[in-house]
């Protein structure tokens, strides 16, 4: 049973959209990560196929304590996979409905006029076509190590550097064992998608985070200062919240907010191995926390990237939740405004970063607007990277002020980001971006290396050996 309820945990973390298939799996804790990872994905594969059963065969309806991932993955072992070879209670309750469910995979194979199962995935195959071209974005932790050194590793295990990639396409034409500094983000190495590093030694010790480049926009773009009070609303779980902590430099405080226990300590356990310190994680609706409390009287930087459809992973699969209902994205926008505005309210507040892996204007643009609608003119958007080659839908005037990212145009997951600041009477107007970000774009525009430090440096971190 560990394993299904471990397969289905994961295809609901997909759902909520906090992570890739690969980074879940291995963060579940399940002993076997290969066979979960199989299972996964396979699941993944016939998702539509099992969609369809499960709706024809009433499964769910007549089984009203089963939950839907979980019966993804039953019926999946059930009719496409080893037969069930484990599962107690949940393996008799499959078996009950077998012959319904057979029946209905049947009836499937007549109406699309195929004989195997495996005819039955065509149409699926082609629903991720972005996976393949992303490529594996390795983020440098500067709290254990820097990029030189870590580059050093790199060369000494055979893989060959590139230098700082001038273009997007210089990325899309890696291969091999080659690798480069991304043409953005300071701390970030480029490899040829599909790389894997789980079991590489920097990983397993914290030195780098297995981290898409969008991703690491948010942290990159609120840029706080080191000494800085922050809160991470949707924290788990938790790349974004270590990022944080490497740009303030383990200085300042970082409250981090989740609501599920697992995902909390499963986060605490890689801020741990990532040399984090200074952040508290609090198991607590981001909603409910009190803007008023005097714990939080300091809060200057919010991040907030709230549940959504995550319709922009493309290493998700084929799910059917990548083109949710018109319900389910009204209820996940209207939890977004209620999360952007209560972010708002926070007295102190100078700067926010609003993000999402959703590929849909209800949850992005839209929110962002209609928060700022109602707040008047307390806060305005600005542009952080006015050379991002992707820009927010023309939704409102200022709309392209926001960031988008997608696997073609970017080489990133699908991914939305705005940043608001607040405009007070009186103050002085906000630059487009915080000065730290603001200085490694400018050492990427002139060909040096984002983030470089004068070649004479006292270097204080552990050397990666």
């Amino acid at each position: 049973m560990a394993l299904y309820s471990a397969a289905a945990a994961v295809l609901e973390a997909l759902e909520r959209g906090d992570g890739g298939i690969k980074n879940l799996v291995y963060n579940s804790r399940f002993p076997h990560v290969r066979q979960l990872y199989a299972l996964v994905s396979e699941t993944l594969r016939y998702s539509p196929v099992l969609e369809k059963l499960l709706a024809g065969a009433a499964l769910l309806q007549a089984e009203k304590k089963l939950p839907p991932q979980l019966a993804k993955v039953l019926v999946y072992d059930l009719l496409f996979g080893k037969g069930l070879k484990c599962g107690g209670r949940w393996k008799a309750l499959a078996r009950r409905h077998r012959a319904r469910l057979e029946a209905e995979l049947a009836r499937l194979k007549v109406q699309q006029k195929v004989s195997r199962n495996e005819d039955l995935l065509a149409p699926a195959q082609a629903a991720s076509p972005g996976a393949s071209q992303v490529p594996r974005y390795v983020r440098v932790n500067t709290l254990k190590t820097c990029v030189d050194d870590v580059i050093d590793f790199f060369k000494r295990q055979g893989y060959s550097y590139l230098g700082k990639a001038g273009s997007v396409e210089e990325l899309r034409a890696l291969s091999g064992k080659k690798f480069a500094l991304d043409l953005h983000l300071p701390e970030l190495l480029v490899f040829p998608p599909q790389t894997d590093f789980h079991d590489n030694l920097l990983y397993t010790s914290g030195h780098i985070i297995l981290q898409d480049k969008a991703s690491c926009l948010p942290a990159f773009l609120l840029a706080p200062t080191a000494g800085s009070h922050v809160i991470d609303a949707c924290a788990a779980p938790g790349n974004k919240t270590s990022h944080l902590a490497a740009i303030m430099k383990n200085k300042g405080q970082i409250f981090a907010f989740d609501v599920d226990t697992k995902r909390l300590a499963t986060m605490n356990t890689m801020l741990m191995r990532a040399g984090v310190t200074g952040f508290q994680l609090t198991q607590q609706d981001f909603l409910t926390v009190d803007p008023g409390d005097l714990k939080y009287s300091k809060v200057t930087y919010i991040l907030l990237d709230p549940s959504c459809s995550g319709s922009g992973m493309v290493n998700r699969g084929p799910m059917e939740e990548a083109a949710p209902s018109s319900e389910r994205l009204q209820a996940l926008a209207g939890f977004q405004r209620k999360a952007l505005s209560h972010a708002l309210s926070f007295p102190a507040l100078q700067r926010l970063v609003y993000s999402t892996c959703s590929l849909h204007r209800e949850e992005n643009e839209d929110v962002v607007q209609a928060v700022l609608q109602e707040r008047g003119s307390a806060f305005r958007l600005v542009d952080p990277f006015p050379s991002w080659p992707c820009r927010g839908l023309t939704a409102f005037p200022g709309a392209e002020s926001c960031l988008r990212a997608s696997p073609a145009d970017t080489l990133t997951q699908g991914f939305f980001v705005a940043i608001l600041e607040r405009c007070e009477e009186g103050a002085a107007e906000p630059s487009s971006l915080p000065a730290a970000a603001e200085k490694n774009l400018q050492q990427a525009a002139e060909g040096r290396e984002p983030g470089a430090a004068p070649k004479k440096r006292k270097r204080k971190k552990q050397r990666v050996k």
